[in-house]
């Protein structure tokens, strides 16, 4: 199904100008196809193409910004089979999940066409004081210009749709990095673009090396980044962005607590889930789980039995759950997390073994808190257990973490569940569910070091626009 050469995208247009970025298939290692690698002066020309097509982005009705849209769930939806083989093969994920994010991303890109027309404003009065008498205001929004996108391999799609889609939504034009180990998706929305009425210069999708990829961050002529990739990259980049609004995404170590009246039934296949969907690699997975003592004993041999029956190996088999991780340095290094907390005292329950970039579905319990496994982002199939009594100390347990993005709470207790919206400093709290879960029109972001600012495509929109003030004396 797949070609061996694709193009980067350049003002609109397929230019196959060279087959210089070499992408492998996850789970054999060997190449599977090439594609086109954009230097510093291509993505020069993308920029200044982008800046060519802010005015007429800006000029664009709602319904033909609509259009554009509804064209991308069309194509999307007819090119499903594709879109979910071609993540298979490059990000290594099991074949469900492929097609759980060609759904997602054909769900955010018909949220934002039906956004694209409700970019509302606001008559607001000015006669607060005598001095203002016969005054009057009104606001709009208005795209804030030419946008820089960055993302990452773990989602190709559906990440690099809630940039996409809400600068299609606004009138945004963009250039885009799509992630070295995973462009391909990125490269078919390119080509369904392409097939659309946008202004020449509204998009450029540029795979590009991390060392050439510069102008994506520094160029002035660029009004917002939006990066969705891992803290320490995603800080640095803000440190060097100059004027631009920034908008991160970053990591998390989420965690998620089962008390005591839980249904531990459902707990159990929503923790499985967050746990070990796609290998663990989302900056949702539950990697900390936090269990009542009550039902601690109960709940952890429900969980070791159930995590010891996923199937794992080639992500095509529609019966693989675990794949392989992105690539064999990030599965050692999370191999020795693992090892270390365990030289440090924790309990492996099970799983904790490696062949190349498969790791095993691992579960620990008694893990050191300044561990590695408990303090940082594991981002693979590893989630460590702890026990509580006392359901405020196990707020501040999740608490205790320099991320702050979701977090998951498996209580039927009212006044627990708003306690918890109140005090976790966290992007957003699930109740009776785990922090892995994500609805794509809802604001999705988190606080400290897991980012700033809200993706879900209206929150994105308002990113993206600046509000322009108009007022009238009468």
């Amino acid at each position: 199904m797949l070609k061996d050469t694709y193009p980067l995208y350049l003002a609109n247009e397929a230019v196959q100008s060279n087959t210089d970025l070499a992408v492998t298939d996850k789970f054999t290692g060997e190449v599977a196809f090439r594609v086109a690698l954009a230097d510093a002066t291509t993505i020069d020309a993308g920029i200044a193409a982008a800046v060519q097509a802010a005015e007429p982005m800006a000029k664009m009705a709602s319904y033909e910004r609509q259009n554009v849209l509804a064209h991308c769930v069309t194509r999307f939806t007819e090119r499903f089979d594709e879109l979910a083989y071609a993540l298979c093969v490059e990000a290594g994920k099991p074949i469900k999940d492929a097609e759980g994010e060609v759904g997602r991303l054909i769900d955010t890109f018909r949220i934002a066409a039906e956004e694209s027309v409700r970019m509302t404003g606001e008559v607001q009065p000015l006669d607060i004081a005598p001095r203002a008498k016969g005054y009057m205001g009104m606001w709009k929004r208005v795209p804030i210009g030419p946008c820089s996108f960055i993302s990452p391999f773990n989602f190709p799609l559906n990440l690099a749709a809630h940039k996409i889609a809400p600068a299609i939504a606004v009138g945004c034009p963009f250039v885009m990095k799509p992630a070295s180990r995973t462009p391909l998706g990125a490269i078919i929305m390119g080509e369904v673009l392409a097939e659309t009425n946008l202004p020449k210069g509204a998009f450029s999708i540029l795979p590009a090396s991390r060392d050439g990829a510069d102008l994506f961050t520094t160029d002035d002529r660029l009004k917002l980044l939006s990066f969705t990739g891992s803290p320490d990259v995603g800080w640095d980049l803000k440190a060097r962005c100059g004027k631009k609004k920034v908008v991160l995404e970053l990591g998390g170590n989420a965690a998620v607590i089962i008390d005591a009246d839980a249904d531990l039934d459902d707990a159990l296949e929503r923790v499985i889930f967050g746990a070990f969907y796609q290998s663990g690699q989302s900056c949702i997975g539950v990697q900390r789980i936090i269990i009542h003592a009550q039902v601690y004993d109960r709940f952890r041999d429900m969980l070791v039995a159930r995590t010891k029956t996923l199937v794992a190996g080639n992500p095509h088999d529609r019966n693989t759950f675990i794949g392989p991780m992105i690539d064999v340095k990030e599965a050692a290094r999370l191999d020795g997390w693992i090892q270390e907390a365990v030289a440090s005292g924790a309990t492996l329950l099970c799983g904790g073994k490696r062949t190349g970039a498969m790791l095993e579905a691992t579960l620990l319990e008694g893990v050191p808190r300044d561990a590695k496994a408990n303090r940082e982002e594991a981002f693979g199939p590893l989630a460590i257990l702890s026990k509580f009594t006392d359901f405020d100390v196990a707020l501040d347990e999740v608490n205790d973490s320099k991320f702050g993005l979701q977090a998951g709470i498996f209580t039927r207790d009212l006044f627990k569940m708003f306690e918890s919206w109140d005090r976790l400093d966290v992007g957003g709290v699930v109740i009776n569910d785990v922090p892995s879960y994500r609805v794509d029109n809802m604001p999705y972001g988190g606080v400290k070091d897991s980012g700033l600012g809200r993706e879900g495509v209206r929150f994105a929109m308002e990113d993206m626009t600046e509000i322009r003030n108009l007022v009238i004396r009468r």
